[in-house]
């Protein structure tokens, strides 16, 4: 799976690689995004956060959430600034479509 992640990343044009890299931690993360948000575009349809679909949070509001925590989601401060980025852009792009 990683192998299949890498190749995406070196292969794709710079868009989908970084799209690539946000679904892999929007799925990956400790705890994962997926577990508590429905969003399509992961295939994830958890039920205990808003969904991500309906919501459309832009990715000043994504990494905002993922620094601070919002509600009962916890801050996620052992990501990197990189993936934070990364993960914001990746639910901006996708939510909703």
């Amino acid at each position: 799976m990683r192998l299949l992640w890498l190749l995406t990343a070196l292969l794709a044009p710079p868009a989908i690689a970084q799209d690539a890299e946000g679904r892999r931690l929007f799925t990956s993360v400790t705890p994962a995004c997926a577990l508590c948000h429905t969003l399509k575009d992961a295939g994830a349809a958890g039920a205990i956060g808003p969904s991500l679909d309906e919501l459309k949070p832009d990715a000043e509001r994504v990494v905002k959430a993922l620094r601070n925590g919002i509600g009962q989601m916890p801050a996620f401060r052992h990501l990197t600034e990189q993936e934070v980025q990364s993960l914001a852009r990746y639910v901006e792009s996708v939510a909703g479509r």
